[in-house]
C-alpha cells in the first residue's frame, strides 16, 4: 500500500513538471515550430519515460532525490530581474573589477548586472537564447552534443526546459587574459531554474572561467545546471565552480567536456552550500596528448547530501588525467564521491591517477 501511495505521489509530480512545459511551450508562439523545440520535446518526453532516479537504479543507490521529486517547483518561462541589484551580488563576486562577468538570474542572462567589455576581436560572451538567433550554425554543432538528454533524467529535464543560459566562444589561437566569472543565481522560493551553459574554445586558444552557484536568502530552490565544454585542438581551459547556495536549496550540476588533440582541461569544483547537491562531472579524452586535472573540495554540515560523480573517458592513446577529491564533513551530513576511469581498448599508453580523502568530524 506504501509503494502503491509513492508510486501514485511520483505520478503527481511528473506530471506537474509536464503541465509546466505545456506551459513553456505555449510562452514560446512562434518559437515552437523550431528545431531546437523538437529537441525539447523529445527531451520532455525522455524525462516521462525516465522518472526521476531512485536509490534502486545504481548510479544513484546512495543519492535519494525524492525530496525533489516530492517538492513543487514553479517554472518561470520568462525573465525577470527586476529588484535585484548590483549590492546583491557583492558576496558572490570575487576578482578584480576588470574580469567579465556574466550573470543569470532563475536561469536567464541579465544584460543589466552583467558587465561584458575589453574582449579580444572574434569573442562571444552572453546570453544562449540571442546565440540561438545570431550564431545558429554555431550553436546547433555542440548545444546537447554532450550532455546527453537520452541517457539521464536530469539532463532531460534541463534540455526539455532550455531556453536561456551563457555562450561562450573563443576562435583559433585566442588568449583571454582575464577570467570569465558566470554567476547564477536563483532567487525562490519553490523555483526552478535549469541554466545552459555552453563553452566553445577554438584551436590553440586559451580560456578561464568561473562558474558561481548561488542564491538569494534563505529559500528552497531547485537548480538543475548542465554545462558543455568544447576543447579544439591544443586549446587551454581552466574551470572554476563554487556552489554556495541556501542550505534549503537542491542542486544538481552536470559537466560534460570534450578535448581535441593535445588540449589541456582542468576544473577545481567547490561546494559548501545546499540541502541536497548532486555535481556529476563526464570528461572525454578524444585526441592524442589531451590531458584533464578534476579537483574537488566538498564541506557538509547539519543534514547536507553532497554527492560527487566523475567520469574520465579516455578514447585516445596517450592521455593523462589526474583526479583529487577531498572532502570535510560534519555533524549528520553525508558525502558520496563515486570516480570512474574509462580506458578503451585503442587507448594505449594511458597514465590515469585518482585520489579521494575524507576527513569526518562526528560520529
Amino acid at each position: 500500500m506504501r509503494n502503491e501511495t509513492i508510486m501514485q505521489q511520483t505520478d503527481q509530480k511528473l506530471n506537474s513538471y509536464l503541465a509546466s512545459f505545456a506551459a513553456f511551450e505555449k510562452s514560446l508562439n512562434g518559437a515552437a515550430a523550431s528545431p531546437l523545440h523538437a529537441i525539447r520535446k523529445a527531451a520532455i518526453a525522455k524525462f516521462a519515460e525516465l522518472g526521476f532516479p531512485t536509490t534502486k537504479d545504481e548510479e544513484w543507490k546512495y543519492t535519494d532525490v525524492s525530496p525533489i521529486a516530492k517538492t513543487t517547483f514553479q517554472h518561470l518561462n520568462g525573465y525577470n530581474d527586476a529588484g535585484i541589484t548590483a549590492n546583491d551580488l557583492d558576496r558572490f563576486s570575487f576578482g578584480h573589477p576588470e574580469w567579465n562577468r556574466v550573470v543569470c538570474v532563475n536561469g536567464h542572462f541579465s544584460k543589466r548586472l552583467s558587465s561584458i567589455n575589453g574582449l579580444p576581436a572574434g569573442v562571444l560572451i552572453g546570453s544562449l537564447a540571442e546565440a540561438f538567433v545570431d550564431e545558429p550554425d554555431l550553436v546547433k554543432q555542440h548545444l546537447t552534443k554532450y550532455a546527453r538528454y537520452d541517457e539521464n533524467a536530469f539532463v532531460a529535464l534541463s534540455t526539455a526546459f532550455l531556453n536561456d543560459g551563457v555562450f561562450i566562444y573563443i576562435p583559433n589561437r585566442i588568449v583571454v587574459n582575464q577570467p570569465i566569472h558566470l554567476i547564477m543565481i536563483s532567487t525562490g522560493p519553490e523555483i526552478a531554474s535549469h541554466p545552459r551553459n555552453l563553452v566553445v574554445v577554438g584551436e590553440s586558444s586559451q580560456i578561464a572561467f568561473i562558474e558561481t552557484f548561488g542564491s538569494l536568502g534563505d529559500t528552497t530552490c531547485f537548480t538543475n545546471s548542465v554545462t558543455e565544454v568544447v576543447l579544439a585542438k591544443n586549446a587551454v581551459v581552466e574551470h572554476d565552480r563554487l556552489q554556495i547556495e541556501s542550505d534549503l536549496a537542491f542542486h544538481i550540476g552536470t559537466l560534460h567536456v570534450h578535448q581535441d588533440r593535445d588540449s589541456n582541461f582542468s576544473s577545481n569544483a567547490m561546494t559548501f552550500g545546499g540541502r541536497l547537491v548532486r555535481n556529476n562531472i563526464a570528461v572525454t579524452l578524444d585526441g592524442e596528448g589531451a590531458e584533464t586535472t578534476l579537483n574537488g573540495l566538498y564541506l557538509g554540515i547539519g543534514n547536507q547530501h553532497i554527492d560527487n560523480h566523475t567520469t574520465i573517458d579516455h578514447a585516445k592513446p596517450h592521455c593523462p588525467s589526474h583526479e583529487l577529491y577531498k572532502g570535510i564533513l560534519a555533524e549528520k551530513s553525508k558525502g558520496v564521491f563515486n570516480g570512474k576511469i574509462f580506458v578503451r581498448k585503442d587507448a594505449q599508453k594511458t597514465d590515469a591517477k585518482q585520489t579521494n580523502k575524507n576527513l569526518l568530524l562526528s560520529n
